[in-house]
């Protein structure tokens, strides 16, 4: 039986996707950076970084899935934040992968994000033959990881596959997403209403179906892939999606964008409302053509099984 490791086991990407793994017959190594109550079978390999000591987590391994990563930090207190992004997503991606290669795992599935891609689109979706425009420290460290990885494999023979998603949300999940739950599960008005955009998203048992798929498909090998649940949508229809599943009616004046984009800065939270406002759309049809992969479930049924998540946590 085929054994993956998964680095972030205990994350919420990492649990939908170890879950999927054992459905499908496959031994899963979890690893995560701390021993986890609720998870004894789990290996711990400390920090992550270029000294990390993989050996233990790799043993008998033909793949690994690397989800561990530094993420966006709410409240940086680092003088250099690129350094400390780079030494957790550049060099210890590179240490895990010349690990692998050492070791004799087969394929390497690199989960990076669309940040590599840019922040925003403007015309057009993003799509894997764009010039690469990351804009902050962590897309730049995870684009710098993807090169890196690239060189190992052409260095190795270690078979290396990118995803790049959107935001991620499902059972689990953290910052905006899950702020922005809250504020409508409580019937706080959301003065989103003129907001009109299109952004994309993926719900994280989509995205485990697919490293699934860049696990097992041959032709996946040295490719890069955008993936997403396919549902664009504005601002406000999420809010109304998130609303529905949660079984509350939505309140969504009308406010406008100048005027919030001014309470937005002066807030300090310019970035924030750039996300809300802006279109950030992917192209996934590389990975539906060449690997036939197709998301189990729609936007309407990812954010049901969220709001059942979330109210299970509320009670």
């Amino acid at each position: 039986m085929e054994t993956v490791l998964v680095t972030g086991a205990n994350g919420f990407i990492g649990r939908a996707l170890c879950d999927v793994l054992a459905a499908s017959g496959r031994g899963v190594r979890k690893a995560v950076r701390m021993p986890v109550p609720g998870l004894p079978d789990a290996v711990a390999v400390g920090d992550i970084g270029p000294n990390t000591d993989w050996r233990t987590a790799l043993e008998g391994v033909s793949g690994v899935v690397h989800l561990a990563a530094r993420t966006h930090v709410l409240r940086e207190t680092a003088t250099d934040p690129l350094v400390k992004y780079r030494q957790v997503n550049v060099s210890g991606t590179e240490r895990l992968a010349r690990s692998a290669a050492a070791g004799g795992v087969r394929r390497l599935v690199f989960v990076s994000s669309v940040k590599v891609n840019g922040e925003r689109t403007e015309e057009r979706p993003f799509t894997e033959d764009g010039a690469p425009r990351p804009e902050d420290a962590y897309g730049v460290s995870k684009w710098e990881a993807e090169q890196a990885l690239s060189r190992i494999a052409a260095e190795t023979g270690l078979e290396v596959v990118v995803l790049r998603p959107p935001l991620v949300y499902g059972p689990g999940v953290k910052g905006n997403f899950l702020r922005i739950m809250s504020l409508v599960a409580r019937g706080m008005p959301l003065p989103l209403g003129a907001i009109d955009n299109r952004r994309s998203f993926i719900y994280a048992g989509n995205l485990a179906g697919a490293i699934v798929q860049a696990l097992d498909a041959p032709q996946a090998t040295g490719r890069t892939y955008l993936v997403s649940d396919g549902e664009d949508v504005s601002t406000p229809e999420l809010v109304r999606g998130i609303a529905q599943a949660l079984g509350v009616k939505p309140r969504l004046p009308s406010f406008p964008l100048a005027a919030l984009g001014l309470v937005a800065t002066l807030a300090g939270r310019r970035a924030e409302f750039a996300r809300l406002t802006g279109s950030l759309q992917v192209d996934s049809s590389r990975i539906r053509r060449e690997l036939g992969w197709e998301p189990r479930y729609s936007l309407a049924r990812g954010l049901e099984e969220t709001a059942r998540w979330y109210h299970g946590r509320s009670a």
